[in-house]
């Protein structure tokens, strides 16, 4: 057997090598379980403050040389980045689905490789130029886009790869320096990720930081980060921002969202069904922007939670190494017990379970299967709060002025959908109160396009120009 330590060109180093790499040494750090197996992966680093403070201090040291560099030689380099990613994508693919609990196959944990050197590329490759605002005769004016600094990253444990490289990827690119703290439950994975981007990036332009809450709030109050990015839920948000108060770091928040699916007389159930299950389920249903509140209009109600139905018991779930799998584990207690409580209600306040409806012991301690509930209402805690797991309501409506108003209703704006004809849908679409709104389809993202929330899911964007003007600074040059 070869040895696993050693950079192959054409397979990277395997999920072993990649946690030695970054795990704590023996009988230091904080076990980190399977979420299928509860089984102990490795150790976590846990850093403290002080090391904050120097990780913090090592970034600005190295940030004006980073941005010294200029755009063609930061894409140059992180182009090179995201080609070590593809090299290394199987062993981080495999590390990610045994942390985070996501199987590797359909959009999961390889899919996610995938994403994040796409992401880079479009990153790296993205033309920022300046703008002319006068040119006279008398007054030649333009807009430029330059540093801020050192970027604060904090990701979450649902897509924490991903997310990762959707906050340090443009930072990057626009001359910032960056220190990012993973969530404390899949940190392995990322500090993995962040150590094959640091076999190519210069010193202390990327460093990773392992540890709790308190890490957490320090880099989002500390007066030597310029921007943070963060993406999690609105509790967590609020307090950011309160935090970064003092130091008035600009701020990009993609927190909680809750986010409705109306589908409209007319349609074809059976046509939709695959695109509405996995707008409401992929990752397992622990993604911000899943569907989460489906309207469906009384004509197609039946037809609709039939086909979700047919679909939903088609799909195999289990442990994600098990390449038959596409539907994995919630990935922590926590967030199994949310699920599991919403359901309860559900049940208790006359909600009809069409499919699931009970945890999946068999498959292991943190499964629980699809689970359609219908003939539910507003108010009802499984429509009101965001479930972020595998249940999905389904609320039956009869005019489509009632749907719009109740989607509007909670004070949370990430994404919506509508599902039907395409110019009765994008009518009805221009009135919803979301970031973004997709037509017969939800939840698709694409680099180039802007997102991100409204009301209490957030502010600023991500992606294409938008998302490297929000990691830059304007500056006009007048003369």
């Amino acid at each position: 057997m070869s040895d696993p330590t050693v950079l192959d060109q054409n397979t990277g180093l395997d999920e072993s090598a990649l946690l030695a790499r970054v795990q704590a040494p023996e009988g230091e750090g904080r076990d980190i379980l399977d979420a299928a197996t509860r089984e102990v992966i490795g150790r976590a680093p846990e850093q403290t403050a002080a090391d904050l403070d120097d990780a913090i201090a090592r970034a600005k040291a190295a940030q004006p040389a980073w941005e010294a560099r200029g755009h063609a030689e930061r894409a140059e380099l992180l182009l090179k980045v995201a080609d070590a990613i593809d090299t290394n994508a199987e062993g981080l693919a495999r590390l990610l689905s045994r942390e985070q609990g996501k199987p590797l196959n359909g959009p999961n944990a390889r899919f996610e490789l995938g994403a994040c050197s796409a992401w880079l590329r479009t990153a790296a490759t993205t033309p920022l130029e300046p703008e002319v605002l006068v040119d006279d005769g008398q007054v030649h004016a333009e807009l430029h886009y330059r540093a801020i600094g050192v970027v604060g990253a904090i990701s979450p444990w649902n897509w924490p790869l991903m997310i990762t490289i959707w906050q340090v990827a443009p930072s990057l690119r626009m001359g910032n320096t960056v220190v990012t703290k993973p969530s404390e439950y899949t940190p392995l994975s990322v500090l993995a990720l962040i150590s094959v981007m640091n076999e190519v990036l210069p010193a202390d332009v990327l460093i990773g930081i392992s540890g709790g809450r308190e890490i957490g709030a320090r880099l989002s109050s500390h007066p030597d980060i310029d921007k943070v990015m963060f993406t999690g839920s609105t509790a967590t948000g609020r307090k950011i921002v309160e935090a970064s108060a003092g130091n008035l770091a600009r701020l990009t928040l993609e927190m909680g969202g809750n986010d409705a699916g109306i589908v409209l007389p007319g349609v074809d159930a059976a046509a939709i069904a695959q695109d509405l299950f996995w707008g409401a389920f992929i990752n397992t249903g622990q993604t911000c922007a899943a569907l989460k509140r489906l309207y469906v209009h009384d004509s197609v109600y039946d037809e609709v939670v039939d086909a979700l139905k047919a679909v939903a018991e088609q799909t195999p779930m289990g442990p994600g190494l098990d390449e038959a799998n596409v539907l994995g584990p919630l990935q922590n207690k926590q967030q199994f017990d949310i699920v599991n409580r919403l359901v309860e209600d559900a049940k208790a306040n006359g909600g009809r379970v069409v499919t699931g409806g009970a945890p999946a012991s068999d498959l292991g301690e943190l499964f629980y299967p699809i689970t359609l509930v219908a003939d539910v209402t507003d108010g009802m805690a499984i429509v009101d709060e965001e479930q972020f797991g595998p249940t999905l309501p389904i609320i039956r409506y009869t005019d489509v002025e009632d749907a719009i108003a109740n989607a509007n209703r909670l004070d949370v704006g990430l994404g919506a959908s509508v599902w039907g004809d395409r110019d009765q849908a994008r009518t009805v679409a221009a009135r919803i109160q979301a970031g973004t709104v997709w037509i017969n389809s939800h939840g698709g993202v694409h680099p180039m396009i802007p997102f991100g929330g409204v009301k209490g899911s957030g502010y600023g964007l991500e992606f294409g120009v938008e998302g490297l003007k929000s990691v830059a600074v304007p500056q006009i040059i007048n003369g």
